[in-house]
């Protein structure tokens, strides 16, 4: 017999006086802080998204192309990572060369990429989070944890909600899903701040409205 097994052996027999069916759990908590408007949603957003350190744009249909290659010209990015979803037209002004989301991507291979542009499932107000979940305009989670510059674009106001109980709703559990709130930072005893050791350094946010 294994450790696993006698492990569980013993939580079943604990458990055995126990009846069959589980209490529901009540979930009548608060799911929002306040009342606010679409509007005061997304502003609460850039602003919490910018406490983070994160970088925060703003653009429509239009002038999202145009926003994107100037971020990565003024970034100095010569080679751009591209899930397999994402839409085109937003990489049409620029002239980075693209990398395909690769199964066989090696973290070596997606360090040396200068920047990777995504999508992403969610964003919550309240928390300045921004949430991926693997859907095919963010491609697999190490593309956005390994190279250094992340852009990642969220449709306003469609996948902004205020608060994390409204982005739970909305998320599939099974999926890959990865919370992001501001570029990636650690600090030691002495709270000397580094950035980027478990993911990129810098995150830029574009709020695309009129989705």
């Amino acid at each position: 017999m294994s450790s696993r097994e006698r492990i569980l052996g013993r939580v079943r027999r604990a458990l055995a006086d126990q009846p069959a069916e589980e209490a529901p759990i009540a979930r009548d908590y608060l799911r929002e802080h306040g009342q606010r408007g679409i509007a005061e949603t997304v502003e609460l957003l850039a602003a919490n998204l910018a406490d983070y350190r994160a970088v925060v744009h703003r653009t429509d249909g239009e002038g999202v192309a145009g926003l994107i290659a100037a971020l990565l010209k003024r970034r100095g990015s010569a080679s751009v990572l591209v899930p397999p979803g994402l839409d085109a037209a937003w990489l049409a002004a620029t002239g980075a060369a693209r990398v395909a989301d690769r199964a066989g991507s090696t973290p070596r291979a997606l360090d040396h990429v200068d920047s990777v542009v995504t999508g992403c499932a969610v964003a919550v107000a309240e928390t300045g989070t921004i949430v991926l979940d693997g859907s095919p305009d963010q491609g697999r989670r190490r593309i956005t944890l390994v190279p250094d510059h992340h852009i990642c674009v969220v449709r306003v106001p469609g996948q902004v909600v205020s608060s994390v109980p409204q982005a739970l709703r909305r998320l599939d559990p099974a999926r890959p899903l990865t919370w992001i709130s501001g570029p990636s930072a650690t600090s030691d005893i002495e709270l000397d701040r580094v950035e980027g050791v478990h993911g990129p350094r810098t995150l830029e946010v574009v709020l695309l409205s009129g989705d």
